[in-house]
């Protein structure tokens, strides 16, 4: 398809977050005018930083992986990366604990992970860590330029591109087992299941449910986790002041009443405001669920299908306090003791389980073995439970951070002594900040083998109306993000809606 316009009108990109600031930069890089419009009167979409006591604290992603994806980016613009943004490599991914167990600390380097799980659980355990690492790596790069970095393929042409070749290492990514039963015949030891389990839930899945093509997560982290300098929340501040060197324009606090589509294309975009700006050429970097209920437009409803299920949200809580009695790392979870019954509660029963799993993130400790700072000290807390997407009273939201605090303090935590004002938010606070969602903090799950393959790609069913973000092809996480932002300026240009 080609589209030949009279006149040069900018890009329009709905959403600050690392999708739609990526696809700007795509676009500015190829000399493209562009505009990209944020309601919130800061970028980021859900990289976001709240401030407590006078100390921020990044509120949204807090692992950093595949440096490579904005390394690519920046250098298509000329730019190198690590002058824009500092950053440290992590050498200790994470800290694992266990209600009566030890914990068990994971590294990049895979000899140091070996001894740690061999002290853990065992030498054959080990052993199997070794085995399962290799297969994470093969189907990491089975899928990397494949699916990843592709615009959506079916399942079938994905398998066949390789030829006979090609539909082995498919096979070998597991797509019909889910990852729960995977990892049982991997590890014999239930936590290490319990463990790389969760990773499942980067994409807001179960891994009850989720295919255990999901363990290539296992080697991205393996490959690289980096402290951002400044927090996460400086990425999305890093992105957006390239996005304006490179002379794109950004519109802080402007909201999108509806897009205006005729003959399903799309003509322009009337802001809350008022006012309209004629455009050919949309990105949509929000929950594709606003475009499919219908709250930018009827006409919108067309470009994309609503979801049947929606992903995990959350309950999370931003503090300022000291820590006694466990020694966190800069990435520390704490596991509940039933983890079937977690996922069986969110996603059947709606409900936040009695022991949950939570994620705590120490944002004051560095990424090494090392992670102890001054006693008495306080530290930035970000602290997180899986919640199901549906509205959340406040009653539920308090009762969903004492079970925080019960799993946190039968495995030795103690936070005390908190300066300021904590915040919690829960499903209702995020249904809000993102307009459509429910709550919901990935778009769809990916559940059943078919799972990576429903959500929609870079190209809508609206001529000119293109999509990226986290509910979008190839997925949730800061990375999947900004590759379908990507995808979608290279959509865009390829169909010919843009002329530098």
């Amino acid at each position: 398809m080609s589209v030949n316009t009279q006149k040069t009108q900018p890009v329009v990109v709905i959403g600050a977050g690392i999708g739609g600031l990526t696809a700007a930069i795509a676009l500015a890089t190829k000399k493209i005018p562009v505009v990209l419009l944020e309601r919130h009167a800061y970028p980021g979409g859900k990289m976001r930083q709240l401030y407590v006591a006078g100390q921020g604290i990044d509120a949204g992603p807090t692992v950093f992986t595949m440096r490579w994806v904005f390394e690519n980016l920046f250098a298509n613009a000329g730019l190198e990366f690590s002058e824009h943004l500092r950053m440290d490599k992590a050498d200790l991914l994470a800290r694992h604990s266990w209600q009566g167990s030890d914990s068990l600390d994971l590294f990049t380097e895979l000899d140091q992970s070996m001894q740690a799980i061999s002290e853990f659980a065992g030498n054959s355990e080990a052993d199997n860590y070794l085995r399962f690492a290799k297969k994470t790596r093969q189907v990491f790069n089975t899928l990397d330029h494949s699916f990843m970095r592709a615009q959506r393929p079916n399942p079938i042409a994905l398998s066949l591109q390789g030829g006979l070749s090609g539909i082995v290492d498919m096979a070998k990514t597991q797509p019909f087992v889910t990852l729960w039963n995977a990892l049982s015949k991997d590890f014999s030891d239930p936590r290490l299941r319990q463990l790389f389990a969760r990773y499942a839930t980067y994409c807001g899945s179960s891994p009850f449910k989720a295919p255990a093509t999901l363990m290539l997560i296992a080697h991205v982290e393996k490959a690289g986790v980096w402290m951002v300098q400044g927090g996460m929340h400086t990425l999305a501040r890093t992105l957006a002041n390239t996005l304006e060197l490179l002379g794109g324009e950004i519109r802080y606090g402007t909201g999108v009443a509806k897009l205006n589509i005729d003959d399903k294309q799309i003509t322009s975009v009337q802001l809350e405001n008022g006012e309209s700006l004629l455009t050919n050429a949309v990105i949509f970097n929000g929950d594709t669920q606003a475009l499919a209920t219908g709250l930018l437009g009827e006409p919108a409803t067309e470009s994309c299908t609503s979801r049947p299920e929606a992903s995990l949200s959350a309950v999370t809580h931003c503090q300022y306090a000291v820590t006694r009695g466990y020694s966190l790392a800069h990435h520390t979870v704490f596991f509940g003791n039933d983890y079937h019954d977690e996922f069986e509660g969110i996603f059947e029963r709606s409900e936040i389980t009695d022991n949950p799993t939570v994620y705590v993130c120490a944002q004051d400790r560095s990424g090494s073995a090392d992670t102890s700072i001054a006693d008495e000290q306080h530290e930035r807390l970000f602290s997180l439970v899986n919640a199901p997407a549906r509205a959340m009273s406040d009653v539920e939201r308090a009762e969903a951070i004492e079970r925080m605090k019960h799993t946190l303090s039968s495995q030795g935590l103690q936070i005390d002594d908190e300066q300021g004002q904590s915040i919690v938010t829960g499903p209702s606070q995020f249904g809000r900040l993102f307009p459509a969602s429910d709550g919901a903090l990935y778009g769809r799950p990916t559940h059943g083998w078919m799972g990576s393959f429903k959500r929609p790609g870079s190209r809508s069913a609206v001529r000119g109306l293109y999509l990226c973000g986290g509910s979008v092809h190839p997925g949730a996480g800061v990375p999947m993000a900004s590759l379908s932002g990507q995808l979608a300026a290279d959509s865009l240009c390829t169909d010919g809606y843009a002329k530098s």
